[in-house]
């Protein structure tokens, strides 16, 4: 990834001694449930965090194989995390979009 396509979030760590530490942090899908019986949290996540391991905070669900489908974001919380320099994966700007923010509000995939 090219410096400029990556997007940083300034966190700072109180275990380094109050130093800086920039991360690029992802929205994305993170999996829960049983086996063939999918369910998903929407997650913001350092992006070299593994699929299913450490993530920053929850912002909403995702059930896929309910009907109706249950979706669920809290919209000002992913709008704080845009602003702040997270970007979607492809599926979760699809389900952001669908869950009521603007389409102009989302930022573009991160591949």
């Amino acid at each position: 990834m090219t410096p400029s396509a990556e997007v940083r979030y300034h966190v700072i760590s109180s275990n380094s001694g109050g130093t800086t530490q920039e991360l690029a942090v992802h929205i994305r899908l993170r999996r829960t449930g049983k086996t063939k019986a999918p369910t998903y949290r929407v997650v913001i996540a350092d992006s070299r965090s593994p699929r299913n391991g450490r993530f920053i905070e929850t912002i909403g669900h995702y059930q896929p194989l309910t009907e109706p489908v249950q979706l669920v974001v809290n919209a000002e919380r992913a709008r704080h995390w845009i602003k702040s320099g997270a970007r979607p994966t492809a599926t979760a700007r699809m389900l952001l979009v669908k869950s009521g923010l603007a389409d102009t509000e989302v930022p573009k995939v991160i591949r």
